[in-house]
Formats: structure tokens, sequence, C-alpha cells
């Protein structure tokens, strides 16, 4: 996984969101504000839901801020877009369908889960300075209180 320091990783992906119908995002074309760029598992299952309504419901104070929140899986497009249409989403959903921003962060990695393993995406958090430089890293994120932690460290960037 990439560390505090470390140039983020640069990306084009297809994004979800109000307006942006078959556009893309690339992270570097968002400086110089802050991202919050966190990575999830599955769109619509019960934490990944809690993580996103937590950062929707705090997403004019993330902008208030100045920082851009995106999360990230390897969902389809069309996943993205039912699930923000669902839970009436106001943040972008990014589609990595390939796999390849998820390996590049180090967040594609191997899982156990009721004693079986497969590869899946950790959940994790990236905050992502101006300059494109990681500034904080939250890995193994627990869902409960981390999107008011996260918008407290983007407060604390200055």
């Amino acid at each position: 996984m990439i560390g505090i320091g470390e140039t983020a990783p640069d990306f084009t992906l297809p994004r979800t969101g109000p307006g942006t119908e078959g556009a893309t995002l690339t992270l570097s074309a968002l400086r110089p504000r802050p991202v919050v760029l966190y990575f999830y598992p599955k769109d619509d299952t019960p934490g990944c839901t809690t993580e996103a309504l937590d950062f929707t419901r705090l997403a004019a104070d993330f902008a208030a801020a100045g920082a851009t929140v995106v999360g990230i899986s390897r969902d389809t497009l069309a996943k993205h877009e039912k699930f923000c249409a669902k839970h009436g989403l106001g943040i972008t959903l990014v589609s990595d369908e390939d796999g390849a921003t998820c390996a590049a962060y180090g967040t594609w990695v191997e899982k156990t889960m009721y004693g079986r393993t497969s590869m899946g995406i950790q959940r994790a958090t990236f905050l992502i300075d101006g300059s494109g430089t990681v500034a904080q890293v939250w890995p193994k994120v627990a869902v409960k209180g981390h999107a008011e932690a996260v918008l407290a460290a983007v407060k604390a960037l200055g």
C-alpha cells in the first residue's frame, strides 16, 4: 500500500455523479484541491452503503474545506449509478473495473473469510494534498466515525 509522502498514482476512470453521464475523472486534474480517495469493496453492501452515506452527509463540509471526495471500487459504472440512485448519494464514484488503480494503491489484496481465501479490495482511504502527495492513509478502515475523522484531517491540512 502506498504511504504518506508518496506521490499519489494518477488515473483516469469513468465516473458517476450529478451531470456526469459519460464523463471521466482524472486525479491530477483535481489539483490544487485536496482529494479524499476512498476504496471500498462493493456497492450496496451494508458497510459500503454506510460509508458512502456518511461521506454524502458530510459532502458540504468537505466542499467548504476545499476537498473533493471520490469513492472507488471495481463495480461497473452501471452498478455505481444504481447505487447512487437507490441511496441518494451526493459524492463521485469511479469505476476501476480492471483493478489497475486498486493495484497501484495497494488495496487489491488477498482476503480470508469463513476459511476461504480470495482477492478483494481492502477498505482504505487516502488523503491527497493539493500537490498530489499522500498526506494521510487510513488502512483497513472501520466505517463508524471514519468520514468525520477524514474531515478533521482535511481541515488540519489548512
